[in-house]
């Protein structure tokens, strides 16, 4: 029996331990941290819609520069990224077979110039005899038939030798335009030919942007209209002017070949583009530029709840324009968002204006 009772007595005593040990364990809420902070509202605005096109600046002025012999590239005298002036050298094609043809022409003058110095002896004495009447008209015509003949071969000899002479003078390939070598498509030793591009020049002072646009998006164009491109490494977008619409479409695209003329300070030909082509009105969700953080790679906004407590919240940013960013998913409209402070907020933290 007094077993029993202790039994008993130790049990309601480990109850009771227990109660108060889960007591104390209780969490205990803590108050946010207050913070000051601008608060705004994401607003639905009427803006302007546009129909963006994948583009491409390229070198309103390029060159293609080609040999106009056949013949093994001797040397090429400049590098890719070199400045380069107007009759500046570019490279040298080995003009064996042309010097060939010039020695054969020059050949063919001294023996030309031969022939007609014995036409000419023999054109003389027969005029001699046939002032005395020593020969008939006929011979005397026949012979001076001969002189001419010997006259024209010769002129024909040096204009062979001109042509040939000329020729070797495109063994050396000079620039065109003034401007940078942007590509090199050969290496000396290679065969150089007519039509082949050995190199690419382009005067990078005035750049274009070149597009396609649908037929939709062509009806509203006109020479001179501005239009907004998107260029990458840009911050903002740049104001381009259309300079030439394509009359024809691309047989396999159905689009039509469009080029702005857009300012070339620091740009470069062959960088990406977008073009925006407007094409009326929509609405769009906007917040503040400034209301936009980025944590941890991931771009989002504070949104402030009706206690006035924040919480990160990741969205998908649009266009800016104006000082204001298009939220195109993660917000609503009319929804309070941190617009000034929010690089030291965190989430669960109490803002006060």
């Amino acid at each position: 029996m007094i077993a029993r009772k202790l039994v008993h007595t130790l049990f309601a005593a480990s109850l009771i331990a227990g109660c108060g040990g889960h007591e104390d364990r209780a969490p205990k809420t803590a108050a946010p941290r207050l913070a000051q902070a601008q608060v705004g509202t994401a607003a639905l605005v009427k803006t302007i819609a546009n129909h963006p096109t994948p583009a491409t600046l390229v070198a309103e002025n390029q060159v293609q520069v080609a040999s106009r012999l056949m013949g093994y590239i001797r040397a090429i005298h400049v590098a890719e990224g070199q400045q380069v002036g107007i009759g500046q050298k570019l490279f040298s094609v080995d003009p064996v077979d042309v010097e060939g043809q010039v020695e054969q022409a020059r050949a063919g003058v001294k023996q030309a110039e031969d022939a007609l110095a014995d036409a000419r002896l023999e054109f003389k004495r027969f005029e001699a005899l046939f002032k005395e009447e020593a020969v008939t008209r006929q011979q005397f015509e026949k012979v001076k038939l001969q002189h001419d003949l010997a006259e024209s071969r010769l002129t024909q000899a040096r204009a062979g030798h001109a042509t040939a002479s000329g020729q070797l003078r495109y063994a050396t390939v000079t620039s065109p335009i003034a401007g940078v070598v942007t590509r090199k498509l050969a290496n000396t030793g290679d065969l150089a030919a007519p039509g082949h591009p050995v190199l690419v020049v382009e005067n990078p002072g005035k750049l274009q942007v070149e597009t396609q646009v649908p037929e939709a998006v062509l009806a509203g164009l006109k020479p001179g209209s501005q239009i907004q491109v998107e260029v990458d490494g840009q911050a903002k977008p740049l104001a381009a002017r259309v300079a030439r619409i394509s009359p024809a479409a691309d047989p396999l695209t159905r689009t039509f070949l469009v080029k702005l003329d857009v300012p070339a300070a620091g740009l470069r030909s062959g960088l990406f583009a977008r073009a925006l082509f407007p094409q009326g009105e929509r609405e769009a969700l906007t917040v503040p530029a400034a209301a936009l953080v980025n944590r941890a790679g991931i771009v989002g906004v504070f949104v402030v709840g009706q206690d006035g407590i924040v919480q990160f919240r990741m969205v998908r940013s649009g266009e800016g324009r104006d000082g204001t960013v298009e939220i195109l998913s993660g917000l609503g409209a009319g929804e309070r968002v941190v617009t000034g402070g929010a690089d030291k907020l965190e989430s669960g933290d109490k803002v006060g204006s």
